[in-house]
């Protein structure tokens, strides 16, 4: 049996609380409504965490990986297609696999399974592994009795998710090799050679230029105070670490990413993909607009998006359209919002989203392989100004050595 959460009204209309047990949200209604209580809202009660969960939670590191899910969404969707029933599904899945990361995940499926608990309810236990986007189509499914379906969807969906990922970070891999190499080159440069020429500046008894004198004073304050610079670096990346954990800190980093002068219109594009994509599964899912449109904020990796994408909840709720809450959202382009027009005119909304989420992909795609061409003058000029500072710093005092030897 499942614990649930609830809150209701009682004979005299006073507001009361509590917990109850029941095999499904529907019989703890029932249970309620026998003993007078009218239910105003149920929800799943929380349960302690296994220690496997925990340490997933407080590492970051999910017990079973994205490729792991995504094949496991695929397995799910064929045996169900199938006819397999969900019990000797799970658990062949369970004694055919060799992770036991994914063992451990099955085990844990069906031991609430055979507590009472849904399959969406099962997951929502292991929120180390499934996100609340992934368990609430899975309820949808559940209610619809279009499970197979269901998890075709969120392989998908997954998939895509991915594919944006690895397209990111293989466009970043470039201009990370350069900054790192960047950073590199400035540490040798201070430690080995400025030290080296300061010997030789040392000997002329005349005054140094000014980019010089700088040239010096940085190599030996990075000498004399380096273990300070670390401790301050590494007492700043963990400050900024919790600092990006809080809700405004996020906020503020999430809502500056989008205006950063190339990265940004990819960051943008591709969270709105994200959040299209997940609108349009949900929709054509069965899932009503309200908490559909809530589903696919909770996909946005950015909290200024997600608030945005959120606040449409509100306009939709006092009866507005998609397209007048999406264009009070401000986030959308006017041929986004012409699209969602035509797609709520012809009744094909979740179609459309599907387009808008195709239509922001290529995009990204465009952005992300033009990313290096856009970002290598910048690198140019950054590198061009280092190698003037240390030619200005280095060899112009043995350039006022040279002439005053050969007068």
């Amino acid at each position: 049996m499942a614990s649930f959460l609830y809150k209701g009204r009682d004979a005299d209309r006073a507001a009361v609380s509590g917990q109850i047990s029941g095999s499904s949200a529907a019989h703890a209604a029932d249970a309620l409504s026998a003993r007078g209580i009218v239910p105003i809202a149920i929800e799943l009660a929380p349960v302690v965490e296994s220690a496997q969960v925990t340490l997933a939670r407080l590492t970051g590191r999910k017990a079973v990986d994205t490729e792991q899910l995504l094949m496991l969404s695929r397995q799910l969707h064929t045996l169900l297609k199938a006819g397999v029933p969900l019990l000797r599904a799970l658990q062949g899945l369970q004694n055919s696999s060799s992770d036991e990361g994914l063992r451990a995940l099955l085990r844990d499926l069906l031991k609430s399974l055979d507590e009472g608990y849904d399959l969406s309810q099962a997951m929502a236990r292991r929120g180390d592994v499934f996100d609340a986007f992934y368990v609430s189509m899975v309820r949808v499914g559940e209610t619809t009795g279009g499970l197979p379906d269901i998890f075709l969807s969120l392989h998908q969906h997954m998939e895509f998710q991915r594919f944006m990922r690895e397209q990111i970070a293989s466009a970043l891999r470039y201009p990370k090799f350069v900054i790192g190499a960047m950073v590199i080159a400035m540490i040798v440069i201070n430690v080995m050679v400025i030290p080296a020429f300061a010997k030789v500046f040392a000997n002329l008894n005349t005054e140094l230029p000014l980019m010089t004198r700088i040239l010096l004073g940085t190599s030996k304050a990075v000498l004399d105070w380096w273990p300070l610079m670390v401790g301050a670096v590494v007492g700043m990346v963990f400050t900024t670490k919790l600092w990006l954990r809080s809700s405004t800190g996020r906020l503020l980093w999430d809502r500056w990413k989008l205006h950063l002068p190339v990265a940004g219109k990819v960051v943008r594009k591709g969270a709105l993909a994200r959040a299209c994509r997940a609108l349009a599964l949900a929709l054509r899912s069965g899932v009503p607009v309200l908490p559909a449109v809530t589903l696919a904020a909770e996909v946005v990796d950015n909290a200024h998006l997600c608030n945005a994408i959120k606040g449409m909840v509100g306009c939709i709720e006092r009866g507005e359209s998609m397209l007048i809450a999406s264009n009070r959202a401000g986030i959308f382009t006017p041929v986004v919002l012409q699209m969602v027009a035509v797609g709520e005119e012809t009744g094909k909304l979740d179609d459309m989203l599907e387009e808008i989420g195709q239509v922001y992909q290529r995009e990204v795609e465009y952005e992300l392989k033009t990313m290096s061409q856009q970002i290598e003058p910048i690198l140019i000029l950054v590198l061009g100004a280092m190698v003037l500072v240390l030619a200005l710093g280095v060899f112009m005092p043995m350039w006022d050595l040279g002439k005053a030897a050969i007068k």
